[in-house]
Formats: C-alpha cells, sequence, structure tokens
C-alpha cells in the first residue's frame, strides 16, 4: 500500500505539476522508475504491466475527465467485458448476484416456508413446506396473504420477488402476515418466526412399475447426494429392482454432487471423471468408492438439450462405464471448470480453470470459438437443422470417436449423445398453447378452480391414487379455461385448441395435482405422456441390456 501510495503521488506530480527544476524533475523520476521496479514484490496484486494499465486508466478517468465518474461502475461493466471475451462461463458476480446464484445449490435459505403464487394481484399460497415455520403454525394452501408488517399487499402491482424480499429473512426474526382464509370473516393474523427452509433438488420419486424406481433430479446441489440416498433407501423399501435417474432439464451444479450421484451407482475405483486445465500435470482424476447402494440393478438416465455440467458428468460416466443406457437428445454441452475468486466487497469472479472429460477421454463442451452469443444460440440452430426431432441430422467426424470399457462406439464434440434417440414430440404444440403458456393462463385457471373447488376435492379424491385415476378435466373445465384466457386477451383458434386440447388438459391434471399434494404427484401425472419415459420403460422389460453387453 505504501509502494503504491508514493508511485501516485510521484506520478501526479511529474506529469501534473509545473516543476521547472531539471536536477530534481530527474531524480523524481528515478525515484518513480525504482518504485515500478519493486513491481515485483507485489506480484500477487498486480500479475502484470496490463494491470498496471488499467490502474493509470482509472485514475487518469477520476482526476481528468470533464464530468464525475463512476468508478464503482466502470470497474464493474470493465470486469464483464474482459471475462466475457474468455469463454461463455467466466463472470463476474456482485455480491447480490452471488448470493442468488448460489442459494438454489446451497439446499437451504431463511424464511417462512411458503410456495404461492400471485393472482389477480393477491399472494396465494400453493403450499406449505413440510415442517417449515408456517405449516407448524398452521398456515393452509389457498391462504391469501393480504398483509405482511404493516403493508398492505392487495391492489398492487407486486411481483415474486417483493414478495420473497418481505418473506425472507435470517433465522430467528419475525415477520407478521395478516391472512385470508375462505369461510372465514375476520383477517388471521399469524406471527411467523423465519427459520431454515430446506431447498429440496429431486422433485419426484416413485414407483414406476413393480420393479423400477424413478427419481427426477433437478438440479446438482450441496443436499442432493443425501436425497438421493434417502430417495433409493425408499424406492428399494417399495421393492425396487431397477432405477430410471432423469436429468432432462438438469443445468448442473457442484461436480461433488455429480461424483456423490455416480458413485451409488459405480463399482469401486471407477473414473468418473477427470479435469484437465491449462499445466500438462493438472489433470485432476474422480473416482468412485464402495459405497453404492444401486451397483447392481438396470439403470437407465434421460437427458436433453437441457441437460448439462454435472447432468453430462453422470451420463457420460454411466456410458463410458457400459453402466446402463442414455435415452434422449443430445446434451447442452457445458464443459468448462469454474473455480471462484473472491473480491474484498464481497463480489466474486467466476474463471474457468479447467475442462471435464468422461472416463473415455471425450471433452464435454461443445466449441465457443465464435463468441458468447453464437454459444447460447447453438441450441436454436440445432433446433433449425432437425436435431431435435431428427437423429439423422447429427453427423460426427470420425476424429470424434471414442469408446467405453466394452468397446461400444461413443462420440465427442460436446455435450453427450444418448444410446438411444428420443424425438422432440411436437404434434401437439401450437401457437395458442404457447399464448396461454407465456400469459401464465395455467397458473391463474387452476389457483381460482383449487380455490373454489378444495373443499370437494379433498373429499373427493383423499389420496393421490384416486385422483390419478378417476380425476377428468371435464368439457366445462375446459370451456373455463378457454374463457380464462378468452378475458387475457388471448384470441382463439379452433384448429390450433383441436391440436392442442390433449395436452391441455393433461397439464391442467398435474398443475392441480401440484397444488393438492406436490411436485411427486406433478410429475406422476405429467409422465404418463413422457416419450422418453415410455421408452426407458420398453428398454427395460427388452434385452438391451444383455446385447450391449452393459453391466447390471
Amino acid at each position: 500500500m505504501l509502494v503504491d501510495s508514493i508511485r501516485l503521488s510521484l506520478f501526479a506530480f511529474l506529469f501534473f505539476g509545473k516543476m521547472t527544476n531539471r536536477m530534481l524533475r530527474g531524480a523524481l523520476l528515478s525515484a518513480f522508475l525504482i518504485l515500478f521496479s519493486l513491481e515485483g514484490l507485489q506480484a500477487q496484486r498486480y500479475a502484470s504491466k496490463e494491470t498496471e494499465k488499467f490502474d493509470y486508466l482509472m485514475y487518469f478517468l477520476t482526476n481528468n475527465y470533464v464530468d464525475s465518474v463512476d468508478t464503482h461502475a466502470l470497474t464493474e461493466d470493465g470486469f464483464r467485458a474482459i471475462l466475457k471475451k474468455l469463454d461463455p462461463h467466466s463472470i463476474y458476480l456482485t455480491r447480490e448476484e452471488l448470493k442468488e446464484m448460489d442459494e438454489p445449490l446451497v439446499g437451504n435459505f431463511d424464511g417462512v416456508g411458503i410456495q404461492f403464487n400471485i393472482l389477480d394481484d393477491t399472494i396465494v399460497v400453493v403450499n406449505t413446506i413440510v415442517g417449515g415455520p408456517s405449516e407448524k403454525l398452521g398456515i393452509l394452501a389457498g391462504d391469501k396473504i393480504v398483509r405482511i408488517g404493516d403493508e398492505v399487499m392487495t391492489n398492487m402491482k407486486i411481483k415474486n420477488k417483493d414478495v420473497m424480499t418481505r418473506l425472507r429473512g435470517p433465522r430467528g426474526t419475525v415477520v407478521k402476515v395478516g391472512i385470508y382464509r375462505k369461510g372465514i370473516k375476520d383477517l388471521l393474523d399469524f406471527t411467523i418466526t423465519r427459520d431454515k427452509i430446506p431447498l429440496t433438488s429431486i422433485d419426484a420419486t416413485y414407483m414406476a412399475d413393480q420393479e423400477t424406481g424413478y427419481v427426477k433430479l433437478s438440479r446438482f446441489s450441496a443436499t442432493s447426494g443425501q436425497e438421493f440416498v434417502e430417495a433409493l433407501n425408499k424406492l428399494k423399501a417399495m421393492g425396487m429392482k431397477n432405477l430410471i435417474l432423469d436429468l432432462a432439464g438438469n443445468g448442473g451444479g457442484y461436480l461433488q454432487t455429480a461424483i456423490d450421484i455416480c458413485d451409488q451407482a459405480l463399482p469401486d475405483k471407477s473414473l468418473v471423471v477427470y479435469t484437465q486445465g491449462k499445466a500438462a500435470n493438472s489433470r485432476v482424476d474422480y473416482h468412485s468408492t464402495s459405497k453404492g447402494m444401486f451397483e447392481k440393478g438396470k439403470l437407465i438416465v434421460l437427458i436433453d438439450e437441457g441437460s448439462a455440467s454435472a447432468s453430462e458428468i453422470v451420463s457420460g460416466a454411466v456410458q463410458d462405464l457400459d453402466r446402463g443406457i442414455v435415452i434422449g437428445r443430445r446434451s447442452f454441452g457445458k464443459g468448462l471448470v469454474q473455480n471462484s475468486f473472491p473480491f474484498p466487497d464481497g463480489s466474486a469472479m467466476r474463471l474457468t480453470t479447467a475442462r471435464y472429460y468422461t472416463p473415455s477421454g471425450r471433452c464435454i463442451q461443445k466449441p465457443y470459438s465464435e463468441g458468447v452469443d453464437d454459444y447460447y444460440n447453438d441450441l436454436n440452430e440445432r433446433y433449425k437443422h432437425g436435431e431435435f426431432t431428427n437423429k439423422d441430422s447429427i453427423h460426427f467426424s470420425d476424429s470424434l470417436k471414442y469408446y467405453t470399457i466394452g468397446k461400444r462406439l461413443v462420440y465427442g464434440g460436446g455435450g453427450i449423445m444418448p444410446d438411444i434417440f428420443i424425438p422432440l414430440d411436437t404434434s401437439e404444440n401450437s401457437k395458442y398453447l404457447n399464448d396461454v403458456y407465456r400469459n401464465g393462463i395455467f397458473n391463474k385457471f387452476t389457483l381460482k378452480y383449487v380455490d373454489q373447488h378444495r373443499a370437494e376435492l379433498n373429499t373427493l379424491y383423499p389420496e393421490f391414487k384416486s385422483f390419478a385415476t378417476k380425476f377428468v378435466v371435464n368439457d366445462q373445465m375446459l370451456n373455463e379455461f378457454f374463457e380464462t384466457a378468452d378475458a387475457e386477451g388471448i384470441k382463439r383458434n379452433e384448429e390450433e385448441i383441436k391440436r392442442s386440447t390433449m395436452f391441455i388438459r393433461r397439464q391442467l391434471k398435474a398443475i392441480i395435482a401440484n397444488q393438492l399434494w406436490g411436485t411427486n404427484e406433478y410429475y406422476q401425472v405429467v409422465n404418463e405422456n413422457n416419450p422418453m419415459l415410455k421408452e426407458a420403460m420398453r428398454q427395460m422389460k427388452s434385452d438391451s441390456f444383455k446385447k450391449m453387453k452393459l453391466s447390471y
């Protein structure tokens, strides 16, 4: 710090002072150059002369620019611009952005423990989190939060973020809410003491048939490994012999969690993944251990274009080690390893330091030489070229050929190409369907419907099994849905409605199941028409595992 202060003082005096004594100027210039030679002693702060140049730039701007300068904003913008030039995943994050990004992966947050939605500018409790403070106080699904603290929360353009800001807070702190409950005239006042609220990463765990368990993993968080163990225990108790692990749409998360998930299914000392950085000796191998709970039994992994990073580590290892079958569509192709480098103000830089490689040596990362914009537009290009609907549209060069431990051919080039391709089903899609989705009509309609019929639904369907087999979205209910869309200005198109009607019926039933029970039941309804899951179930009953010489 002392060298920095002297250096800047001399710099200012030499270049901005009005000195007439040549000898003094020469002496000061010599001192100035000597101080610059001390940069080697401060290598941990200034890595090169380019970083010095950045210091000078900020100094000139601060002291000489005609207007006042927000150097903080300029610095942050500069960081973002520099990192964008490197690769698509090296990023700068403010303290707030860092917290927001990390929260889903940490596995918990401090709050009141409700799932909510906003309907007609009113906060509606969709569900309470089991064991959370709201459930313990008796807050119910369908309750409407009309006041938080002294602030009335109706008749205002409130957003989800506004609600979370008011309800979340440090564990042990208190928030008062006023709730309207149907059938009760006066508002109900609740004083909620905030607590740790678990964020689960497994959305569904159930038996797809008498021998096959199904697990839907949405992200690889800090708690996912333990959640997966608990799911396996639950399914084994129900008679599971085979497993379908659904990673479709799973954008990834922690490397260690991916290894922990693999560890449950792979034999001891199997190479799961390795990373390779800049230096030749920087390779790091990650192996499984002997603690696996599901090392025997048929295993199928589902992936699609939204499966990335940790999802690709798991599916790549399962494929390369001939442990199971990968079904779906080519994954995203995110195989860059980031390490976090914190700054004193709480912000941080996520800097790419290595690449992921599958056991066969495939680099998971897809090319990004054309820039960040083209990189993130890659999925649109894949769709345009027909990759989502036609396997024959995907071509690999001979240089991208790799082989599993059983000598099966697999391909590199970024992402994981599944063993069995399932095209994207667009037969029920339409512009009308996209419009009602984009305008939130499904949630608006089901929130009102469940609110109006909750008692009736609970009486008719006391458990999900009866709901799954007996509940039907009838024509009257469907027409009410269309009327809700009409009221929001969405024009009817009878041809498009006819095309999408079956999908709309299933989705309405699934969302109602979610509001009555949870995501586990939502996926049980949705998966009745899931092409990837249907194919997985067919493969479980076929002799493909023997033909492919897989370990099961």
